[in-house]
């Protein structure tokens, strides 16, 4: 509209998980707003459960969404999405910015596991992931990103995900793809004409001593031990659920050489 200044929307959720002094595991703060609202589901164990649910679509252009999620020492939490985010192009144009905060205390855990984001043709997002664990902490944290919907093209999307060990970087990784990005992420060294990218990221203190080896799982997917108590699974494939399928048989493999507490 002539005149008139489309802004995109802002939004925060804020998850805080502490024990309650029963055995399992309290959520004095849960809180969203707008598109984002977490939502207590039923937990096993010590584990509560806490999903993410889309009130709204999005993220569009220009809009600004933050997750926060802290771990207190010996609460454990495992956080999902009922459905998969869609990055939609929408009225104002512009980069939409997603954020996601992590702390775990030590012998905090966290199962950190949201659907895929899907970027459709025409959006353009960037995606902040920011992992800090004190030593001694847990972490299953998965990443999946589907490029484009059934029979589109891509829309531009940028993804960073940092994880810090007891104030040591483990991984700094960043990728675009899409239109506008650099040449060459959908070539043989990148993507290789897949459409579907994930990754995992499994930090434990027993893998101090028990280091998984590095390995190939199939074509498309790869082990790789990471600094410190932590270690990383890349993948490709040609779509989102063969890509989950991969993941999965990566965490079992890695809960055979060291199982999250109470599994």
């Amino acid at each position: 509209m002539d005149g008139v200044t489309v802004r995109g929307v802002r939004a925060a959720a804020r998850i805080v998980a502490r024990p309650d002094g029963r055995g399992g595991t309290a959520l004095p703060v849960l809180e969203g707003e707008g598109p984002l609202a977490p939502r207590r589901t039923r937990g096993s164990g010590a584990e509560a459960r806490v999903m993410l649910v889309g009130a709204m679509s999005g993220p569009l252009g220009g809009d600004r969404f933050a997750v926060e999620a802290r771990v207190a020492q010996g609460a454990r939490l495992h956080v999902g999405s009922a459905a998969a985010t869609i990055a939609l192009p929408g009225q104002t144009k512009g980069e939409a910015h997603y954020e996601v905060r992590i702390t775990v205390a030590a012998g905090g855990e966290l199962r950190w596991l949201p659907e895929p984001l899907i970027s459709a043709a025409g959006s353009e997002l960037y995606v902040t992931s920011r992992v800090d664990l004190a030593a001694g902490a847990r972490l299953v944290l998965r990443e999946e990103q589907v490029l484009g919907r059934v029979g589109e093209e891509p829309g531009r999307l940028g993804s960073r995900l940092t994880v810090r060990v007891a104030g040591h970087c483990v991984l700094d990784q960043e990728l675009a793809c899409g239109p506008g990005a650099p040449g060459g992420w959908d070539g043989p060294a990148v993507l290789a004409g897949h459409r579907a990218v994930g990754q995992l990221v499994v930090v434990r203190p027993e893998f101090t001593d028990r280091r998984p080896a590095a390995r190939m799982l199939g074509e498309g997917a790869a082990i790789t031990p990471l600094a410190g108590p932590a270690v990383l699974v890349s993948a490709v494939a040609a779509d989102g659920l063969r890509l989950r399928r991969v993941l999965d048989e990566a965490l079992a493999l890695l809960d055979q050489d060291a199982p999250l507490s109470g599994t």
